[in-house]
């Protein structure tokens, strides 16, 4: 099987975390996998040369995803080397935590572009462009459900995704393309990780009845689903993957 006939994954903010795994899953599905980032052109590098040396095919594009002519860029770049993604999956985005009365304008500025605008324009030029039986996932959070506080700029961002997938799949009727979020509880990440004491991530991770964090794969492991076969039925729909914390 050539490149050209295998099936293209976009996968943003793919250089770590829950953006890494997922495009090593779907690498390992069968995809080709556009690798997107916006920082790290090296950690990037090793994501893809972790899917090569598997027998995968990938490539690092990188792109900051606020930024609609990069966006448009990074559509081009993928269509030019593995053709037009038959599957974009959003996992690019930002957490700074505070709570509300103390989140300055930089905060709140800075994760609207990432993390909502930067979802806008992906799924803007993936419905203009992705073929019909395409799939579009987009990553939420499971606090859009608990409603944590210090979550307020973050979970609103998420909120906002979740409807604007539901609506765009709406829009996209007759062209048999789906689109879903996928919403993690606590995950093992840096993104996570970070500025947390261990003490607080004990708490988060005993949250939920299965009593540990999310890994990376479980939530790649989601994703894989709802783009594969079996989840073609599945459809405006926010899956929870997080252990049954809310």
């Amino acid at each position: 099987m050539t490149e050209q006939t295998l099936r293209t994954a976009l996968v943003t903010g793919a250089s770590r975390g829950i953006g890494a795994a997922i495009a090593k899953r779907l690498a390992a599905d069968g995809f080709n996998v556009v690798v997107n980032y916006s920082g790290s052109e090296q950690t990037a590098s090793e994501v893809v040369a972790a899917i090569e040396s598997a027998g995968g095919r990938a490539v690092a594009a990188r792109a900051d995803v606020s930024d609609p002519q990069q966006v448009a860029r990074l559509f081009d770049e993928s269509e030019a080397i593995f053709g037009i993604p038959s599957v974009l999956v959003n996992s690019a985005g930002v957490m700074q935590l505070a709570p509300l009365a103390e989140s300055d304008d930089a905060l709140f500025e800075r994760t609207i572009d990432v993390n909502l605008k930067g979802s806008f324009l992906t799924m803007r030029e993936a419905s203009r462009r992705m073929a019909d039986g395409g799939r579009i996932v987009n990553l939420s959070t499971s606090v859009v459900g608990a409603k944590l506080p210090t979550y307020g700029v973050y979970s609103a961002t998420k909120a906002a995704i979740e409807v604007m997938g539901d609506v765009l799949s709406k829009e996209l009727r007759g062209r048999n393309i789906t689109v879903n979020a996928v919403a993690p509880g606590p995950t093992a990440t840096d993104l996570f990780l970070d500025g947390k004491t261990d003490e607080q991530i004990e708490t988060l991770a005993k949250a939920n009845p299965l009593e540990r964090l999310g890994q990376p794969e479980d939530i790649a492991s989601t994703v894989s689903f709802l783009v594969g076969p079996e989840g073609g039925w599945i459809n405006a729909q926010t899956l929870r993957a997080n252990g049954g914390m809310v």
